[in-house]
């Protein structure tokens, strides 16, 4: 009975006549696994048990639901519960993300049901889209905001002009980040949610170690200024899309990172502690879910969502869908993975350096798109923004740049995302 326990149980008892309409029998509460149970948390202290294991057991337990966190115990909790032919509803996106696969084979190895619309996105609707609606589309690319603690933190340094350190201690104060918020930060929390995504969109089972990861600490105070300079936002984004290389081979690209994004994309005014999630199919167009990205109600109202299917299945006896990995696309690795840059440099104004660094680029095959620079004298700054371009071939220029005969000094780089071919 945490932040998102608490909310279930009281939308169970404070709706349970709405619940009973929808599932068409009541929903009974059996049981509650806390660590102590000598705690007086407002429900009848006969429903409390320390004993989860036992809890699950129970014959007159059809549905488990489990908001604990963390790894080997909701592990050992779920599989317990599948194994016996019980419906399970998690918010566990470490979990999803790491052990998807050996969970989801015991779903359908027992013919149990297995939800998780709550493990992305808080109460945003974004997991069974993907799984129901757009299950007869061609998904193409899915992006997303999904991480609310760094999007408070970018969206205040972007408003206030403050450096990542204090946005971050803002962010302590207000409850927006843990005291550790190296899950948060370091990009962790949004690996595994784009993990699920990817995995439900191309038919391939992903896991957070697929996922290529950066955060946001490294973000500056002159990034944020640059970004505004040129008519865009820093956003950390999830990013799960397709990939055809030149000889037509198809792959999948699953990455998190701080982006620029352009002001006119949808994405970019999504600030403070919100998410959204912008899907792209063939048929479908582009569409944008967008709402609180955690929270107890909020993920609660997502948990609650899966708990009404997952009875109404067991009343009716139908079954939800379960994994689909028939397409077992390989992962691109992130060197070979195309998108655009945006160099921020410091330059000494002398003739011939801006020739010579652009050469690094070209020599490369990463096409300049615009070039723009500030100031003057030994501190110059030079900003370079390139069209589409691999990961391994700006790897390279950048490496290459620090070892010409005049002193060039890269401060940033940024991915552009969400702008024109």
């Amino acid at each position: 009975m945490g932040n998102v326990g608490t909310e279930v149980v009281r939308i169970l008892r404070d709706h349970a006549d709405d619940l009973r309409q929808r599932v068409g029998a009541p929903v009974v509460l059996r049981g509650i696994a806390v660590r102590r149970a000598d705690i007086d948390r407002g429900v009848p202290q006969e429903l409390l048990t320390t004993d989860a294991a036992a809890l699950v057991a129970r014959d007159d337990v059809d549905i488990v639901v489990e908001v604990i966190g963390g790894i080997d115990q909701p592990k050992s909790l779920i599989l317990a519960a599948l194994n016996s032919g019980k419906s399970v509803v998690t918010a566990n996106k470490a979990l999803l993300a790491d052990y998807t696969g050996e969970i989801a084979e015991a779903a359908e190895r027992n013919r149990a049901d297995l939800y998780f619309e709550a493990a992305v996105a808080g109460a945003i609707p974004v997991v069974r889209p993907l799984m129901q609606s757009l299950a007869g589309d061609r998904v193409n690319r899915v992006v997303g905001i999904v991480n609310g603690t760094t999007n408070f933190i970018l969206s205040a340094m972007a408003e206030t002009g403050a450096d990542y350190d204090v946005s971050l201690k803002e962010a302590g104060r207000l409850g927006y980040a843990e005291a550790d918020p190296t899950a948060d930060v370091e990009g962790y929390d949004a690996a595994a949610k784009a993990a699920i995504l990817a995995s439900l969109a191309f038919h391939t089972r992903v896991t957070a170690a697929d996922v290529y990861r950066e955060g946001i600490s490294k973000v500056t105070a002159e990034d944020m200024e640059t970004a505004s300079a040129v008519g865009c936002t820093v956003k950390l984004l999830a990013l799960c899309e397709r990939v055809v290389d030149s000889d037509g081979k198809e792959s999948i690209s699953v990455r998190v990172y701080p982006a620029l994004v352009p002001l006119t994309h949808p994405l970019a005014s999504v600030n403070g502690a919100f998410n959204a999630v912008v899907v792209e199919a063939d048929a479908a167009g582009r569409l944008m879910f967008y709402g609180q990205g955690a929270g107890g109600a909020p993920t609660a109202s997502a948990v609650m969502g899966d708990l009404v299917m997952a009875a109404r299945n067991k009343f009716y006896g139908g079954r939800g869908p379960g994994e689909s990995t028939y397409a077992m696309l390989p992962i691109a690795p992130i060197g070979d993975t195309p998108t655009r840059y945006h160099v921020n440099m410091q330059v000494a104004d002398r003739p011939g350096v801006l020739a010579g660094v652009a050469a690094e680029f070209s020599r490369r095959e990463v096409s300049i798109s615009a070039v723009r620079q500030e100031g003057a004298g030994d501190g110059a700054r030079l900003v370079v923004v390139t069209h589409r371009a691999t990961e391994s071939a700006l790897a390279e220029t950048v490496a290459a740049l620090s070892e010409l005969d005049f002193e060039v000094v890269v401060k940033s780089v940024l991915r552009l995302e969400g702008t024109a071919e």
